[in-house]
């Protein structure tokens, strides 16, 4: 199981939330803010999440190196990953149609989600499965937290 972890700032950090491009984007139509502690996402009826730290799957659209960001799309739109450039072994993930995992935290919400990559993973071997089974991973652990 995950535990929470110490941020450079010497705040405790929770670890990643599995979320789609779409709650992110609702959150910044709600007016969500980003602070220190993240921002509200909707998890559910009448179940709401703070996140900062997130965990994200989607198809590369295109891969922008000079800007240091790729553009990604998951099943409910497009979001933007920055710092790609420095990421360990992040190169094989820099092609467009791979579907990479990334881990993340919140930069932007509007109009588009901008996240800061931490790590990324290429999931193309079995980019299927990945796909069919993202939707369900995310709601299945949002559930989970919202309870606790």
């Amino acid at each position: 199981m995950w535990e929470v972890e110490k941020a450079d700032t010497g705040r405790k950090r929770a670890p990643p939330v599995k979320v789609l491009s779409g709650q992110l984007r609702a959150a910044g139509a709600r007016g969500a803010a980003i602070d220190g502690e993240g921002c509200v996402i909707r998890a559910g009826p009448g179940r709401s999440l703070r996140v900062s730290l997130v965990w994200m799957q989607g198809t590369v659209l295109d891969v922008q190196q000079e800007r240091n960001s790729v553009l990604l799309m998951d099943e409910t739109g497009t979001f933007t990953v920055q710092g790609v450039n420095g990421i360990p072994r992040g190169k094989p993930c820099l092609a467009q149609g791979k579907y990479v995992m990334v881990m993340g935290i919140i930069q932007d919400l509007s109009p588009e989600p901008v996240i800061r990559a931490v790590k990324m993973a290429n999931l193309s071997a079995q980019a299927a499965l990945h796909r069919r089974m993202w939707k369900l991973e995310v709601e299945d652990l949002q559930h989970m937290l919202a309870l606790t």
